[in-house]
């Protein structure tokens, strides 16, 4: 999977850019705030339909303008993918696959299989457990449509939960026939995504472990681990067992919503005892994971994105990451990596790692 040619209009503040690209590693360079990372978030936005740095699809749009346009060839199991995306204020966004416009933007998810790399990872080590949870997800609906679909079932029913316990918190009276209706359906949904978790998670530990080791030299040790209630139990019977807690607390205390993916160092917190590069060596780690993951699962290679990766990185952990995602079928790593996007400030400095290793690469000057 690489993409072959990409137009963008209007999009944040990028008023018309035509690039044709590279199937190995392409180089965008400049300074600060001329739109190395926007440029990354339109290719990432043809992959999932959204921005990964904003919520608003208006925001998107250039200021002053009225639409934005993004219009890209894909080179995919050797077929080619016209994919336009474009959006009009204060109308519906349009999606379109070799001029057909999808119905429902979820059929195009794991099309385009991507993985980002970028330093609003952080978020995943210093924001709540609903952050992580997003990451899984986001892992494993690319490939598989069937979780995607009783995910976004199980979040519709929990909010019919939820609003069901506090009308009867505000009508002080309760009806346990009616509130089982939601708990057998919750459960259902509820098993088979975590089974699905559980099962991703211990398939993604060992490959995450070897490329921390790759990334930081084999010095330190490090750790994913993923806890759930329904580890215990099924969860129509963890909903049974909480229901006069529910009707206190007026929404759902037990389910696959809860469920936490812990980051270790040295098998203490690693928000608390990492260094900001072991922290980002950390996020690495994971990410190429989940890109060997996907391929794994797919047998499509997906773009990566490397947006500012030299941030509190230090060089030895820079070269060892871009030898890293460079290896080809090397005693180190079965995994061939495609298209890589970097963004970088100093083109010396990456193009100097890159010719070093005999990468074939393309520079981009914004």
């Amino acid at each position: 999977m690489y993409l072959e040619k990409i137009s963008i209009f209007n999009y944040r503040n990028i008023s018309e850019l035509s690039l044709e690209l590279s199937s190995g590693v392409n180089v965008f360079v400049g300074k600060n705030g001329v739109g190395k990372t926007n440029f990354l978030d339109a290719v990432y936005y043809l992959s999932f339909c959204k921005s990964f740095s904003s919520f608003s699809d208006a925001l998107n749009i250039r200021f002053k303008q009225d639409f934005f346009l993004i219009d890209a060839l894909y080179s995919r199991n050797q077929n080619e993918e016209h994919i336009v995306c474009s959006l009009k204020r204060n109308q519906k966004k349009v999606f379109k696959r070799n001029k057909n416009i999808y119905k429902k933007l979820a059929d195009h998810i794991g099309l385009i299989p991507l993985v980002l790399i970028s330093p609003a990872d952080s978020t995943l080590i210093t924001d709540g457990s609903e952050e992580r949870r997003k990451f899984i997800d986001g892992v494993i609906s690319q490939f598989d449509r069937i979780y995607l679909t009783n995910l976004l079932k199980y979040n519709r029913i929990l909010l019919q939960r939820n609003t069901l316990l506090r009308d009867f918190a505000d009508k002080r009276n309760f009806n346990a026939e009616m509130l089982d209706i939601y708990n057998v359906q919750l459960s259902n949904l509820g098993d088979e995504i975590f089974k699905k978790r559980k099962l991703f998670i211990e398939e993604l530990i060992p490959v995450f472990q070897e490329y921390y080791n790759l990334i930081s030299g084999n010095s330190e040790k490090v750790s994913l681990e993923y806890t759930s209630k329904l580890s215990e139990k099924p969860l129509y019977e963890l909903l049974i067992e909480n229901i006069e807690k529910d009707r206190i607390l007026q929404y759902t205390s037990k389910g696959i919503h809860r469920d936490e993916l812990s980051f270790k160092h040295s098998g203490y917190s690693l928000r608390k005892v990492g260094s900001q590069g072991q922290q980002k060596s950390f996020l690495l780690a994971l990410k190429l994971a989940q890109y060997s993951y996907i391929y794994k699962t797919t047998n499509i290679k997906p773009i990566l994105l490397l947006d500012d990766i030299f941030d509190k990185l230090d060089s030895e952990r820079v070269k060892n990451l871009i030898e890293t995602v460079g290896l080809n079928n090397s005693e180190k790593n079965n995994l061939l990596f495609g298209q890589i996007f970097i963004t970088d400030t100093n083109e010396n400095r990456i193009k100097e790692i890159l010719e070093s290793n005999n990468f074939k690469y393309k520079i981009i000057n914004f």
